[in-house]
């Protein structure tokens, strides 16, 4: 069932870009998952701008492209502590791990379709 509508995605799209934002020092974490986690809040507030959809300001993305790039972005963030070599900081192994679960859960609740689209 796909209850989260266009609307409700994009507030959880700033929420996201909030949680990347406070997730490196509510954790504790330095160097390479801090880097990627402050990297990952300003590429997601940028897609969530240039989407097509009620929060985006420059509206050039797609809807459809926004929901393929989270749909790689969620596994990605899952894979991230053993490609990026940080999967010993058993902090942010967690972090990158739920957050990959969080990102993978509201691409496959929400409801793309187009009437939602504002």
């Amino acid at each position: 069932m796909k209850f989260i509508t266009n609307k409700l995605h994009g507030f959880l799209d700033f929420l996201t870009v909030i949680a990347f934002l406070v997730i490196p020092v509510s954790f504790g974490l330095t160097g390479t998952p801090s880097y990627l986690s402050y990297i990952l809040a300003v590429v997601h507030l940028i897609l969530t701008l240039l989407t097509d959809f009620q929060y985006g300001i420059i509206k050039k993305i797609p809807l459809s492209i926004h929901r393929t790039i989270e749909a790689i972005v969620g596994p990605a963030l899952i894979l991230a502590p053993w490609l990026l070599g940080f999967s010993e900081n058993f902090n942010a192994k967690c972090v990158y791990l739920a957050m990959g679960i969080v990102v993978m859960a509201v691409g496959f609740l929400s409801d793309y379709a187009a009437e939602n689209i504002v």
